[in-house]
């Protein structure tokens, strides 16, 4: 089966975009109008420092994990593997680097084709086959050739500001002594209701995205079926990773290609589907592939 373009993940970028962009107009029009400077140049700082991440988002993705660059001398079979399905995929080599954690997973990472990295951990290495190893890089490089890791982290950008101005806001509000003054409280809930309609978008945003990977990561590999054993027992490692790991790299949940464990709440409100329906979805691609191939 060849690449196509995937138009259900393009227009639920675009549209989640967009609703992102009405929503920052009008959060931008309240804490002006209730709140005065102080907290729009908080919002304005945070701007900055969020078009840093994004520009540099590769390196300081790696160094917030201690993730290491690694050579085709320490790692040539990684290499080796990264760079066949990145040439399949038509994509150039992205950096290689390794996480030394218990915790097995995977994440890509990158504002472009050409500034990417693929990381896995030590965890993961030790856990999974050639194969299975295969079919999770091809997921990642599916992330890559989507361009969803750049455009999650601009989606985000909404969000972060919402949340600090919640956390951090009444620190920055005007002057009370004014009569005039909006309450900050008001800013604050504004910024609660933004922070929690964002990270919905983002939220519905991610899960699709998975499902895309998936696909595509099984198409570049052409082996749906080694993605879905990988899927399998990347889950049921994570209930055996001790609880200090998973505080450590919880964080970066929406860029694991599984997740890290945790209570209903948890799994209610996570950037993944649930990792049955995806290996669902690699089960009904694979007799797909079959029946294609046999036809």
């Amino acid at each position: 089966m060849e690449w196509n373009t995937d138009w259900g993940l393009r227009a639920r970028m675009v549209l989640t975009m967009v609703l992102l962009f009405v929503l920052y107009l009008v959060f931008a029009g309240a804490l002006v109008a209730y709140l005065g400077g102080g907290l729009l140049l908080m919002a304005l700082f945070i701007g900055g420092f969020s078009l840093v991440q994004y520009l540099f988002s590769d390196r300081l993705t790696l160094w917030s994990m201690g993730a290491r660059e690694v050579s085709e001398d320490e790692y040539p079979h990684l290499h080796g593997t990264v760079g066949r399905l990145a040439q399949g995929a038509d994509l150039p080599k992205p950096t290689v680097a390794v996480v030394d954690s218990r915790v097995p997973n995977a994440f890509a990472t990158g504002r472009s084709k050409n500034h990417a990295a693929v990381c896995v951990t030590t965890g993961l290495l030790d856990t999974l086959n050639d194969e299975e190893l295969a079919g999770v890089l091809a997921h990642e490089l599916a992330h890559v050739k989507h361009r969803d890791m750049a455009v999650m982290t601009v989606a985000s950008f909404l969000s972060t500001i919402a949340f600090v101005i919640v956390r951090w806001g009444w620190l920055f509000g005007g002057n009370s002594r004014d009569r005039n003054a909006a309450p900050v409280w008001v800013a604050i809930v504004v910024s609660l209701v933004v922070w929690v309609v964002s990270y919905l978008l983002i939220r519905a945003l991610s899960r699709y995205r998975e499902y895309a990977a998936d696909r595509g990561g099984a198409l570049i590999c052409g082996n749906p079926a080694a993605l879905a054993s990988a899927l399998l027992k990347i889950d049921g490692r994570m209930e055996r990773v001790p609880t200090e790991d998973m505080r450590e790299q919880a964080e970066m949940n929406a860029f694991f290609i599984i997740p890290l464990s945790g209570g209903t709440l948890t799994r209610l409100f996570s950037t993944h589907p649930p990792t049955e329906k995806r290996v669902e979805r690699l089960r009904a691609l694979e007799r797909e592939m079959e029946t294609r191939s046999s036809a």
